[in-house]
This record gives structure tokens, C-alpha cells and sequence, in this order.
């Protein structure tokens, strides 16, 4: 038993609820909303109806799989990318899911199913956070400490400072300046 100067709160275990159980929750409802806008049956149901109905469903079942996720992370003792934990998570997730919905063979349909969708979720979102982090980075983070908000550097649009702008000026004036010797030169000929 765990002594209350040892007693560890989640932050500190290392999971991050938000990050790992309550962002994707809400980002499987929004994608759940946009399959239920486009689903065949929003005909005949209405649209609201069934983008709010794939919105419930697929944040709950996300919900379940990310919280079985940290579940299985924190009794493994493995680390935040394991994908191990996301194939036993998705399998466990399926089996309760699928049997509450369409009995044993929908357990073992469903535990298939949300095991290959959640690992395969998983390893894409590792593969992809360096270049996320490098996107977010290049938008908020940076030299400049003043702003929190800074236009990426490959954007047309960008904020100048008082030497950028100068540069610039200097840049349209020899242009303007080139301008000008050229139509003289027409002008002459």
C-alpha cells in the first residue's frame, strides 16, 4: 500500500488524460458528425440525426478505446507508444462493445475491427507527430517570444518587422527604378 507522500497523481504516472483519453475523444465525435452528414441514410433520418448518432457513437467508442489503452499502458508498465497496449486495448474494447451490440459474433467482429482501426490509428499518430510538431511549432513556437501567434515561414502573408520593411521598400524602389529606364527606353526607340 502506497503511503500518501507516495500517491501519484495521473500527471504525474505519466498519463495525460487530455492528450491521450479526451482529445481524441472529442476529435472521433467530430469525425463521427462527418460520416453521419455524408451517410446514405441521412435521407431518410435527417441530416442532424444521423451525424449527431455516428458523433455519440464513435466518440464513445473512442472514449472507451483510449481510456483501455492507458489502462493496459499503466498495469504493463510500458511506455506512451506501445503498440502492444492499442492491440490489447482494441481487442478488449471490441469484445465488450460488439457483445452488447450483436452477441459472441459481434464481439469477435467488433474486437478485430477496433484493434486493426486503433493500433493502425496509433502508429499512424506516431509516425506523424514529429511533422505535426514541427507544423505547430512553426505556427506558435519560435525565436520570436513577443507573439504567440507567428505566420509559417513558407506562407505568402507575412507580418514585417521595421528592417523587413525597409528591405522591402528598398527592393521596390530599384524595381520602380527599372521600370522607369525601361519605358524610357521604349519611348525613345
Amino acid at each position: 500500500m502506497e503511503s500518501a507522500d507516495e500517491i501519484k497523481t495521473l500527471e504525474e504516472d505519466g498519463i495525460n488524460w487530455r492528450s491521450r483519453i479526451l482529445y481524441p475523444t472529442f476529435i472521433g465525435g467530430i469525425v463521427g458528425g462527418g460520416i453521419g452528414a455524408v451517410s446514405k441514410h441521412r435521407k431518410v433520418h435527417g441530416l442532424a440525426n444521423m451525424s449527431a448518432t455516428y458523433a455519440t457513437n464513435l466518440a464513445i467508442v473512442t472514449g472507451c478505446y483510449c481510456g483501455a489503452r492507458e489502462i493496459v499502458k499503466a498495469s504493463r508498465h510500458s511506455g506512451p507508444d506501445d503498440l502492444l497496449d492499442s492491440a490489447i486495448a482494441g481487442f478488449g474494447t471490441g469484445a465488450i462493445l460488439g457483445r452488447l451490440q450483436g452477441g459472441v459474433g459481434g464481439a469477435i467482429r467488433y474486437s478485430i475491427g477496433i484493434a486493426i482501426v486503433g493500433t493502425g490509428v496509433d502508429y499512424a499518430g506516431i509516425k506523424f507527430r514529429p511533422v505535426l510538431k514541427q507544423m505547430y511549432e512553426s505556427v506558435v513556437g519560435g525565436e520570436k517570444k513577443d507573439s504567440w501567434l507567428r505566420w509559417p515561414e513558407w506562407l505568402p502573408i507575412q507580418v514585417l518587422d521595421e528592417e523587413a520593411i525597409a528591405a522591402k521598400q528598398a527592393r521596390e524602389e530599384q524595381l520602380r527604378a527599372r521600370i522607369r529606364d525601361l519605358t524610357k527606353e521604349e519611348s525613345e526607340t
